[in-house]
């Protein structure tokens, strides 16, 4: 059966390849790119310093961060699956997306006042990712609904680019901010606050709303039919592929602690592993999506997953000097310049227009649902018995789900672009 990753041109060798690489991407990406920039400085100012804070700082335990880690992770699960029904069904994207921006900029301001406690903690990064869950599937359908469909993948990732550069220049505001007031995380919190003011101000005056098709094959969205999108073959392909995989993908924040663990390098270079990872993440998010437009979604997402096996390598590796972290950052940069944007566009081909939002939630949703088990299940096999076992026994499951997902992926049909 003809596959559209049978009959390519090697990408390096083809004038339209560059020529696809220098086409515009609409405005609306672009402004939803800058949105995401502020946000992510925003956030990243925050959550870079989360785990030192949590297991260095308060003495708590590996589990304890990988609650809250998953928690961080989970907390989006039913809100990124209504936010983006009631996107469909009202038509509102930038509307759905513009409260969950707002909820989350106002959990900025909660963090000045919860103080040390876990719990109060785990509260506000509860209300801030339900304000994730809330934005994150209505802002992708405006992605996916502004681009043309054989480049999404491109659109999509520089929209990743833009959001990497807040993700990199938000730690780095952090570490500025804590030499020069040590120990001063209120005036981090405040200045994060003003930071997501400002990108919700983008979002609400300049970002054009774009509605689906109505009525496309006789849809009409609604919640029961967002969740019907699961008997679609090739949409549940892709969720149970995506949550397969997200189950084995430690977090970000345990794989640097692990890092800290085993070179012993001082705890104040934690925020700049975070500002590493974003610098790869920057660089790649573009090339990476008009490769997956050229070579295939599905080949680039599964490769995207073999750079993360070996991030697990690294840190079973003996230690290597600096070398190793830097290594380590790269590739994870690179893991998520394959799979994030990579996956909605893939998402994006066999997803009704008119149900687009719901559609996509649900990938992201069965993602997140997947990371917080593998945030607990990392910490707690850590705490019971080492991290050379929870390293070990996730590097051995990603394999396992790589060869399962690979078959699922296999399988898909477009209704356009390239898989």
């Amino acid at each position: 059966m003809y596959r559209p990753e049978t009959a390519i041109v090697v990408p390096w060798t083809s004038r339209q390849f560059w020529a696809g690489a220098r086409r515009s991407v609409p405005l609306n990406v672009w402004l939803l790119g800058l949105t995401s920039l502020l946000t992510d400085v925003s956030s990243e100012m925050v959550v870079s310093v989360l785990p030192a804070y949590v297991v260095l700082g308060l003495h708590l335990s590996p589990l304890t961060y990988g609650a809250l880690d998953g928690l961080y992770s989970g907390a989006t699960i039913l809100t990124r699956w209504m936010g983006g029904a009631v996107a469909d069904m009202r038509g509102r994207y930038k509307g759905v997306a513009l409260a969950g921006y707002g909820l989350s900029a106002l959990c900025r301001a909660g963090l000045v006042l919860v103080g040390a406690s876990p719990v109060a903690i785990a509260g506000v990064i509860a209300a801030d990712r339900v304000g994730k869950g809330l934005r994150t599937a209505p802002r992708d359908a405006l992605i996916s609904l502004s681009a043309p469909a054989e480049t999404l993948a491109h659109a999509f990732g520089v929209h990743r680019a833009l959001d990497a550069t807040g993700a990199l220049l938000g730690p780095l505001v952090a570490v500025w901010l804590l030499r020069a007031i040590p120990g001063a995380y209120d005036v981090v919190f405040v200045t994060s606050f003003a930071i997501a003011l400002v990108g919700v101000g983008v979002l609400a005056t300049l970002v054009r709303n774009v509605r689906g098709a109505p009525g496309q094959g006789g849809l009409r969205p609604s919640l029961v039919a967002s969740l019907a999108l699961l008997g679609r073959g090739d949409v549940g392909r892709i969720v149970a592929a995506s949550g397969m995989l997200g189950l084995v993908t430690a977090s970000d924040g345990l794989i640097y602690v692990a890092l800290q663990a085993g070179l012993q390098y001082p705890i104040h270079w934690l925020p700049l592993l975070y500002a590493g990872t974003s610098a790869s993440f920057l660089l790649l998010s573009v090339p990476v999506g008009i490769i997956a437009d050229r070579l295939g979604r599905t080949r680039v997402f599964i490769l995207g997953h073999v750079a993360l096996l070996l991030v697990y390598a690294l840190l079973l590796a003996p230690r290597g000097g600096m070398a190793l972290p830097l290594l380590a950052v790269a590739l994870l940069g690179a893991y998520y310049a394959a799979t994030d944007g990579v996956l909605m566009a893939l998402a994006s081909t066999v997803v009704p227009a008119v149900q687009r939002g719901s559609g996509l939630a649900l990938v992201a949703t069965a993602t997140s649902l997947g990371r917080m088990g593998a945030a607990i299940g990392f910490g707690f096999v850590w705490t019971m018995w080492s991290r050379e076992l929870a390293v070990g026994s996730f590097a051995l499951a990603l394999i396992g789900s790589l060869a399962l997902a690979g078959r699922l992926l296999h399988a898909l049909r477009p209704d356009g672009g390239s898989l």
